[in-house]
């Protein structure tokens, strides 16, 4: 695991096509912000419990409408 300390504004790059931006820090929240390619999942870990018999297209789905997204 890598471990980094990043202030309000900094990124980190993942690759060459994911970015996550520290956009808030509130206490012990953390808000970040992620752009990554609309093929690449980007899911809470508590989404990752739900059922297994989901087809990726479901998977992305509700994680974009757990997202906000509106889909």
């Amino acid at each position: 695991m890598l471990i980094l300390s990043r202030r309000p504004g900094e990124q980190l790059h993942i690759g060459t096509d994911i970015i996550v931006e520290v956009m808030e820090i509130s206490g012990s929240q953390v808000r970040l912000g992620i752009t990554a390619p609309r093929e690449v999942p980007v899911l809470r870990e508590e989404l990752l419990d739900e059922p297994p018999e989901w087809t990726d297209a479901d998977f992305v789905r509700r994680a974009m409408r757990a997202a906000g997204d509106g889909t």
